[in-house]
């Protein structure tokens, strides 16, 4: 019985349950400890004889009776001592602490919910059987310390658990705990501790399914019912597919969030396409416009490399983008090898990007960072113009590079100092001719390479011509008399 294994009972108590719960329930109204008494010893026998539902009556029975009366102290004293008594049958503890938990919303006061809260964590602590009831216990407890304004309590309390390994959980009852962990570490503003739980989620459950027809549900039901009939009672319960929409939203919230704090703009662009392929988004134009909106500004943002080129012009390619015509025009001028002027840029769109929540061009109480994002976007555009002059430029006067690009010339060699850091661009300057070099200097190994490589193309051409030559000859050699040979054809001579 200790094991936690089913037995056969070895005596069916079911006749004198269900005689001495009534007298025990009458007798609690006058008197509780012998009302508890007398079924503690019922339990007793229906325990030694592995009777689980006489046994689970019993246990539900007693703990109810102690709290109709409202004696909680003894209703503590009596969960304790029921899930420690000798043999004590797993299944029947699992249904008692059920109850009990029950019980917490109609506690008088808090220091009776506590109380008991942390009666039934002491219970469960430890046992895998009871791992489900004591997370949803110790959630209980995080969001009163929450309610309360200790929310440093309420994080370390409920990021204690480890739901990912509790195999009697629910899937979505695991995501919805986690979520819930990296919340509280984003309101208390322990960054690190967050990323690492969010970790813990596999995007995969939030992956899109295909639309299926009625038959395929049905048959999907079908598999299923027919898969819980053949489980056995140590296995968790089959889980029924249902929406994680919800849940999808609620995580790409929280990682455009987390990523919003570190600058990873690519990241926040990420995380933005993915609540893009989401139903409830498309079908809503609303969101579906400011989801695009954000898509665009934050590939902006970030920092030019190939993944970043790459999504930029896939993103160029959406044809959603038609919904969104000053973002998609703006996009437009970054996939275009053209000169963008700062100042042009910022009066076209100055005013329609300040005015959302992303961007401005003054401090933003409600969004600190949005005025950076804005000299972020400043920065973009000079860098996408320095990389276009490398592109038609060798060599460039540094007073027409400042001019080109609307800069100082202290600004111009912060800039092109920055893009050959990042081996963005070839460049150097030199300062006494105020000249600056996009041509990269080749060693004596490539110009050897190209010149072998040409040197085997002209050999290959002069082979070439030489076979034609000698082709013309012998057919001309060959060709009969009164014929002329014209391009390799015999020809009759007039």
């Amino acid at each position: 019985m200790a094991d936690g294994q089913l037995f056969k009972p070895e005596k069916d108590f079911t006749k004198e349950v269900d005689k001495q719960l009534p007298e025990a329930e009458e007798l609690a109204k006058s008197n509780v400890p012998s009302a508890i008494e007398k079924l503690s010893i019922l339990e007793k026998q229906t325990r030694q004889a592995s009777d689980l539902a006489s046994t689970s009556r019993l246990l539900v029975a007693i703990i109810t009776i102690l709290k109709n009366s409202g004696d909680w102290p003894l209703l503590n004293e009596q969960v304790l001592l029921l899930s420690k008594k000798h043999g004590q049958l797993k299944q029947a503890t699992t249904k008692m602490v059920q109850v009990a938990m029950s019980f917490i919303s109609d506690a008088p006061d808090n220091d009776k919910k506590l109380t008991l809260i942390e009666t039934l964590r002491t219970v469960t602590e430890g046992k895998i059987f009871v791992e489900v009831e004591r997370a949803r216990v110790t959630r209980i407890l995080s969001d009163m310390k929450k309610e309360q304004g200790d929310l440093n309590a309420a994080a370390d309390i409920l990021c204690e658990l480890q739901v990912e390994t509790f195999g009697s959980m629910a899937r979505r009852e695991k995501t919805e705990f986690i979520l819930e962990q990296v919340a509280l570490c984003i309101e208390k503003g322990d960054w690190t501790q967050a990323g690492i739980l969010s970790r813990k989620i596999s995007t995969r459950y939030f992956a899109r399914k295909p639309k299926k027809s009625p038959e395929e549900l049905e048959q999907e039901e079908k598999e299923r019912e027919e898969k819980e009939k053949n489980r056995s009672a140590d296995e968790p319960p089959i889980e029924k597919p249902d929406d994680v929409t919800d849940l999808k939203l609620r995580y790409y919230e929280q990682q455009i969030t987390l990523a919003k704090h570190e600058d990873k703009y690519l990241d926040v662009c990420k995380h933005y396409r993915q609540v893009l392929d989401t139903e409830s988004v498309e079908s809503n134009p609303d969101q579906l416009r400011a989801v695009l909106q954000r898509v665009i500004y934050y590939i902006l943002l970030s920092p030019h490399d190939n993944e970043q080129s790459d999504l930029l012009h896939r993103i160029n390619l959406d044809t959603r983008n038609t919904q969104v015509p000053t973002e998609a025009r703006l996009l437009k001028l970054f996939t275009i090898p053209e000169l963008m002027r700062w100042p042009i840029v910022s009066e076209q769109f100055g005013p329609h990007l300040c005015a959302t929540d992303v961007f401005s061009s003054s401090a933003n109480e409600q969004d600190p960072k949005a005025h950076t994002r804005w000299q972020d976007l400043r920065h973009r555009v000079i860098e996408h113009n320095v990389r276009v002059i490398a592109k038609y430029y060798t060599r460039i006067k540094m007073a027409r590079l400042t001019q080109l690009l609307d800069l100082d010339e202290t600004e111009t060699e912060k800039y092109i100092s920055d893009l050959v850091t990042a081996k963005t661009v070839y460049a150097k300057i030199d300062r006494p001719a105020a000249v600056v070099s996009f041509q990269k200097v080749r060693d004596a190994d490539e110009v050897l390479n190209e010149w072998s490589g040409s040197m085997k193309d002209l050999l290959g051409l002069l082979e070439r011509i030489d076979h034609l030559i000698t082709k013309e000859e012998m057919m001309a050699r060959i060709a009969p008399k009164g014929e002329k040979n014209v391009g390799g054809k015999a020809v009759e001579a007039h």
